[in-house]
């Protein structure tokens, strides 16, 4: 059985990830899951971004819709949700760091200087790491080399 195919702009492919991704807080939620290792909604809530309750709910939906995340119980704690990435949402790590040096080197931001050249010259290792913590589940923040961790 196939699935139906949702209606779309066009079959552009930067076209079709937009309708997925492009609003304001989507990336921002796979950011935290991917390099802050946040599960749960409470810690999406935490995060600094200021996102109300509402829009977190709706985004969380949308992302578990087109497959990049899934919900399961909370080992921690049974009574809760936890969100974990898929390898759909795993395989967003290259962008998000490509957007990350993107936006540091072209616009002010908090991002260090030295922090940013050096997560450009290791793009493979940071890769990597992350693709590790994520087939590990690791639960910690993600730091490169224990010397280091992304800045945001």
């Amino acid at each position: 059985m196939t699935r139906p195919r949702p209606n779309r702009r066009s079959g552009c492919p930067v076209s079709v990830s937009l309708e997925i991704l492009g609003d304001r807080w989507s990336l921002l939620i796979v950011r935290d899951m991917m390099v802050r290792a946040f599960r749960t909604f409470k810690q999406f809530q935490g995060s600094g971004e200021a996102i109300a309750t509402n829009i977190l709910a709706d985004r969380l939906r949308k992302l578990e819709a087109a497959g990049i995340i899934v919900r399961e119980r909370n080992p921690s704690d049974s009574r809760s949700i936890a969100y974990r990435l898929t390898q759909k949402g795993i395989d967003l790590a290259p962008v998000l760091l490509e957007l990350l040096i993107w936006g540091a080197r072209h616009e002010e931001t908090d991002a260090a200087c030295a922090a940013i050249d050096v997560m450009a010259q290791n793009r493979a290792a940071i890769l990597d790491e992350v693709r590790r913590r994520w087939q590990q589940g690791d639960p910690n923040a993600l730091q490169v080399d224990g010397e280091w961790r992304l800045p945001f």
